[in-house]
């Protein structure tokens, strides 16, 4: 047996809420709407993971989600742009990743990280 894919399944009260923040902002596709639940996603093949962590890193909360991005720059100066809250600001970290930390409408808290290069 092999995993094909791993989902994060985040519950919210409105669904639509989600729509501005994952499709809007971060381009991702809304690839299944069926009311009570909303897909977003790419057809792009990536790796398969699943993190398992005391810490968020440098002291911070765990977050609920975890998202690379090609340029983090880019996709910080948007999330502000659209009046989403930052919750840890962008920053380098010693382990070569840059991240910032954003609230998503249903109050998650989402790693928005590019790796060093």
């Amino acid at each position: 047996m092999k995993v094909k894919r791993i989902v994060a399944n985040l519950s919210a009260q409105k669904i639509k809420s989600a729509r501005r923040f994952y499709e809007g902002v971060l381009g991702l596709d809304l690839l299944m709407d069926l009311g009570w639940i909303a897909t977003y996603g790419s057809t792009t093949k990536m790796p398969i993971q699943i993190s398992i962590a005391s810490e968020g890193g440098s002291g911070t909360k765990v977050p609920d989600l975890s998202i690379e991005v090609d340029d983090v720059d880019e996709a910080y100066a948007k999330m502000k742009k659209a009046r989403f809250k930052i919750v840890y600001p962008i920053t380098d970290e010693p382990w070569g990743v840059r991240r910032f930390y954003v609230k998503d409408p249903m109050g998650k808290i989402v790693n928005i990280l590019a790796h060093a290069r």
